[in-house]
């Protein structure tokens, strides 16, 4: 492993699921403007993301579809006049 291209500034941070609102503590570096206050009492960075092993069909065995950007619709609608075709 190389040295000196790793952070040092490591601490502890919540990552909260917003698809199923499950939270987790562990280190990281990733920046944060939110807090939250944990289990322990302590306040901690709040790291919100889309998916997680909670929340992943591959971990759950469930199928579920996130789109929370619209990007599923917006193919829709690209391509609705391909997508009913059959050859």
């Amino acid at each position: 492993m190389k040295q000196g291209i790793h952070p040092e500034n490591y601490r502890f941070v919540v990552f909260q699921d917003m698809s199923n609102g499950i939270s987790f503590m562990t280190k990281s570096t990733a920046p944060s403007k939110e807090n939250i206050k944990w289990e322990d009492g302590n306040e901690y960075p709040l790291i919100k993301i889309e998916i997680s092993n909670t929340s992943h069909p591959f971990y759950t065995g469930k199928m579920k579809l996130v789109d929370t950007a619209g990007r599923v619709d917006k193919f829709m609608n690209r391509y609705k006049d391909h997508l009913g075709k059959k050859k």
